[in-house]
């Protein structure tokens, strides 16, 4: 068996305007503040003689080259991304950037915000549109079960709510005590 393996399918293209500047901030301090700084520290371990025993030199290369990736990543990412920043036409309906309220059937809700794969680690509540919840989600409205696989099984949610809008309810991803039913 060769070593090939088949590319990953990349992800989505859309991100919110907070993610792109966070996106771009990365890029900034990456390109203006580390780089300069990592690369004076390599001349000056450069500087002291013997390279391959010098280890401020061997690490200094391995991380220019890590800069110099996430840089190539970042600018190429920013080149194609769309930065949503407008609710959609139908509010009624899960799409990119909705705040989703969630019910299981023991009764515990959750919300989350549907986001794009560059920016789902910024905060607990969100969910990538790209994950099994996000897919699931997408294109359902209020009061409709989604199933969302899990490793463990299958999950049962209803949607309870959907807003648009960047602001997050403090503790938004923390389980809310479950409603009486009648």
């Amino acid at each position: 068996m060769g070593r090939w393996r088949p590319p990953d399918r990349p992800g989505s293209k859309y991100i919110t305007p907070e993610g792109a500047a966070r996106l771009r901030a990365e890029l900034e301090r990456l390109w203006r503040v580390e780089r300069p700084q990592v690369t004076q520290a390599v001349s000056e371990a450069a500087a002291q003689g013997d390279r391959s025993e010098n280890a401020e030199y061997t690490y200094g290369k391995k991380r220019l080259r890590e800069i110099d990736r996430r840089v190539r990543f970042l600018r190429k990412r920013l080149e194609g991304i769309v930065i949503v920043d407008q609710p959609p036409s139908d509010p009624a309906r899960v799409f990119f950037g909705a705040w989703v309220e969630l019910e299981d059937d023991g009764g515990t809700r959750r919300s989350h915000r549907i986001v794009g794969p560059d920016e789902f680690d910024l905060d607990p509540a969100f969910v990538s549109m790209d994950g099994p919840l996000g897919r699931s989600l997408l294109g359902k409205r209020r009061d409709d079960e989604v199933t969302v696989p899990l490793p463990a099984g299958p999950m049962r949610y209803t949607i309870v709510a959907i807003r648009y809008g960047a602001a997050s309810a403090a503790g938004a991803a923390a389980p809310v005590t479950p409603r009486a039913r009648s």
